[in-house]
């Protein structure tokens, strides 16, 4: 499953990381799992509500060194009205100038959570045992971003 809607914005300070943040803002109905029958599923008020919820955010609370390259990113997720604090491990891949000019730095990051910390409860037990959809989550987020200042 994958969004193909969003935004953010970024500080990246790579010698006082405390002083770094990040922003994201995530359109819900661009949930795309690539089965239309699952993705309006998801939109509905079962799982995202998107008509009433259309955004999900992230802010970032803090940001700490845990390493070279290794950094530990936490803050406030808020899907459906519900915010949660989260703690999301980036890894930073480097930097590079693209085709256009610009200069870009790239992170890898992922981090679980429980579906149901966020109010998304919906299920349906199968006949075989068990349940169709599980309450863990795996985030996964590859980040390219574009340096506008060299402040």
């Amino acid at each position: 499953c994958s969004f193909n809607e969003f935004e953010g914005t970024g500080v990246f300070d790579i010698d006082r990381p405390q002083n770094s943040s990040v922003t994201l803002s995530i359109a819900a109905g661009s949930v795309d799992t690539r089965n239309s029958d699952r993705d309006a599923h998801l939109r509905s008020a079962d799982f995202f509500d998107a008509e009433q919820y259309p955004q999900l955010t992230f802010r970032s609370t803090s940001v700490e060194s845990r390493g070279q390259d290794d950094y530990r990113v936490t803050g406030d997720l808020s899907i459906k009205g519900v915010t949660r604090p989260v703690t999301v491990d980036f890894e930073y891949t480097g930097t590079a100038v693209d085709p256009y000019g610009n200069r870009r730095i790239g992170f890898e990051a992922s981090a679980r959570v429980n579906r149901k910390d966020w109010g998304l409860t919906w299920n349906a037990a199968l006949e075989a045992g068990g349940v169709l959809v599980g309450e863990q989550v795996k985030l996964e987020f590859e980040v390219s971003a574009i340096r506008l200042t060299e402040d």
